[in-house]
């Protein structure tokens, strides 16, 4: 649920970039390729971020030329100078990074040291990208509540000092893609807010903060982001017998696993759907959407989700500075923001859309700012617009050519996707492996659970077909294909079972109570007439083998000392059922020509077998 207020604007936003602009061209001079692998992943990225100028708190020697508390507390004196404020009206600093010139103490207690500022409360945000936002809603809260008149909120990035050759040269990492890639995509910028109860108009305008809404998918993924790890995430930099050997063994490397982003932006996407359905929001008034994507290449990929989902966003109302002040991480948001407001003229009425998300363990953020008349009375409370939410198309695994009159069934299903996609994710065993603890041994648990389950599938969806009657001929057919295409699917299975180590006779294995209780309701149903519900099912089984495994087939590679040979199975299912997902709609759309009424049927199989296939999951490893 977001927090919503009532009494909290934004007075004025300050920013502050470092150095004159650098040019993709003269980034050598300051961060340079290390050889032609280097130079090879330096042109590539340069080529799909869209950034074209960016800047360096460091100069050509890599010698810093400012620091990254002296960049936060810039950007403050900027904000309060357009303010005409000082810091003796400000009683609370917040400030977000993803770290700071030292370790300890906290980078708030940096920043109001640095700037000289008088006692006051402080918060230091730590994350990655909505760590500004964590400090911002922190602080209209405070100022919601009373606690506060005036807030100051800052964020600031300076990653520049991690990239510069003479440290990254001697870690040795020349091809590692995933600590190369940040190198060409990051750098330096802070940015603030100053927030108060009692605005002073600004151009006969004021800019509310109509609520703010973040959630995080921790517990859902692993790492996508980090510095102060090795490469597998095994080891701290903090357990090594030095710095130097830590840094060696690449722990003070910052990576980013590109293979979990498509993650991020399903989750966010999904959760901007759910603020629509509650009528937090309504996409056609957003006059002003303010974006933060760390490359455009991932313009298209928001656009695109956007559109399914119904919600599209005209372009024309997007706003970004990433071509000419790059990604500054958790300050991008500050800086845009006060940039916009620098060069659009912003009329009462219309609404500005922030969305901000992190690629840190998957974070979504979002903010929604209102500008008000200022002959308007403070402090009341804007009224909620409703409507009728647009036809829907919701991710996760929808095709793109879904005709319009399965929105609404798709929609629904996808709400009942992402919830147990989520506690999938949570499951003993799916934790176990985020979490770098899965053995040999409970991967040939898992598989000879597996085994006998996968057995039942082409059985149960051929005791379908007979079940059928003579107006379903159509979609017997597709059953029938489907059952034929999998039926040996469990020897592939039993195979990577044997790869694993298994010995048990095919026959011996025996499914968890979760698969017997999936397998039972799946026959019991099947021997019902006209057992149309089981696409709901299908539907659930084909999507976590299209959506789930292959994010967890790289992690189970890197944990099991396994041949290829040990992972067929889930290497056939990553690949092949989004066509069998395709199949899956055609099967749908002929059952709704026939009988409009089966959706319901549909939706409530879908939800009692992903209730079941949890079950399943849950009961691999004995928590």
């Amino acid at each position: 649920m977001p927090t919503r207020f009532n009494r909290v604007y934004i007075q004025s936003a300050g920013y502050h970039l470092p150095g004159a602009p650098v040019d993709n061209q003269a980034m050598d001079d300051f961060i340079a390729p290390l050889n032609r692998i280097s130079l090879r992943i330096k042109n590539k990225i340069l080529a799909e971020n869209g950034i074209q100028t960016r800047h360096y708190a460091i100069d050509k020697n890599g010698e810093t030329n400012i620091s990254h508390t002296k960049l936060a507390a810039n950007a403050i004196h900027d904000c309060l100078a357009r303010a005409n404020a000082t810091l003796n009206d400000v009683s609370l600093l917040a400030v977000g990074s993803s770290g700071s010139d030292a370790l300890i103490p906290g980078f708030a207690a940096m920043v109001q040291g640095e700037l000289g500022a008088p006692p006051m409360e402080t918060l230091s945000s730590l994350g990655v990208c909505a760590a500004g936002i964590s400090a911002i809603e922190f602080a209209a809260q405070s100022i919601e509540l009373g606690a506060h008149q005036q807030a100051l909120v800052a964020a600031a990035e300076m990653p520049s000092r991690i990239f510069k050759k003479s440290r990254f040269a001697p870690r040795g990492y020349t091809s590692d893609f995933d600590a190369h890639f940040l190198r060409w995509m990051l750098s330096d910028g802070a940015g603030a807010l100053l927030l108060t109860d009692k605005p002073i108009a600004n151009n006969n305008v004021r800019i509310k903060i109509n609520w703010v809404h973040q959630k995080s998918f921790a517990g859902d993924y692993p790492v996508c982001m980090q510095l102060g790890l090795t490469e597998d995430r095994s080891k701290s930099f903090l357990d090594f017998p030095s710095s130097g050997e830590a840094e060696a063994a690449g722990a003070l490397s910052l990576r980013q696993d590109i293979r979990l982003l498509p993650h991020l932006f399903d989750v966010s996407i999904h959760e901007y759907v759910k603020l629509v359905h509650d009528d937090w929001i309504t996409s056609n008034e957003i006059d002003h959407f303010l974006c933060h994507y760390s490359s455009a290449r991932f313009i298209p990929v928001v656009e695109e989700l956007l559109d399914k989902a119904g919600l599209t966003i005209p372009r024309e109302r997007w706003y970004s500075n990433l071509t000419t002040r790059g990604n500054t991480g958790s300050a991008s948001i500050f800086i845009m923001l006060a940039e916009f407001l620098d060069t659009h003229d912003v009329k009462a009425g219309e609404k500005i859309f922030c969305f901000i998300p992190e690629s840190g363990r998957m974070t979504a953020a979002y903010m929604l700012l209102e500008v008000e008349d200022a002959s308007a009375s403070l402090n009341a409370s804007a009224p909620i617009l409703k409507e009728e939410p647009a036809a829907i198309i919701a991710p996760p695994h929808d095709p793109q050519t879904a005709p319009v009159h399965l929105h609404d069934l798709l929609t629904r299903l996808a709400g009942i996707w992402h919830e147990y996609r989520s506690q999938v994710w949570r499951s003993p065993v799916i934790h176990k492996l985020v979490s770098q603890q899965f053995t040999l041994d409970d991967y040939r648990n898992w598989t000879s659970q597996w085994v006998p389950q996968v057995r039942e599938g082409s059985k149960w969806m051929r005791a379908a077909v007979t079940s059928l009657t003579g107006v379903y001929v159509d979609l017997a057919r597709l059953i029938e294909a489907h059952a034929g295409e999998e039926q040996n699917d469990f020897k592939i299975l039993y195979e990577d079972y044997c790869a694993a180590g298994g010995a048990e006779p095919l026959d011996n294995l025996r499914r968890n109570p979760g698969g017997e209780a999936l397998n039972s309701y799946l026959h019991s149903l099947a021997a019902t007439a006209n057992p149309i519900g089981l696409l709901g099912a299908i539907y659930i089984i084909e999507g976590t083998g299209q959506r789930i495994v292959p994010a967890l087939l790289p992690m189970l590679r890197r944990q099991v000392n396994l041949p290829a040979s040990a992972f067929r199975f889930l290497e056939y299912h990553g690949a092949n059922d989004e066509h069998h997902l395709a199949r899956w709609l055609a099967a749908v759309e002929l059952v709704l020509v026939i009988e409009p009424r089966a959706a319901h049927s549909i939706i409530a199989t879908a939800k009692r077998a992903a209730q079941l296939y949890l079950m399943q999951f849950e009961h691999i490893i004995e928590s």
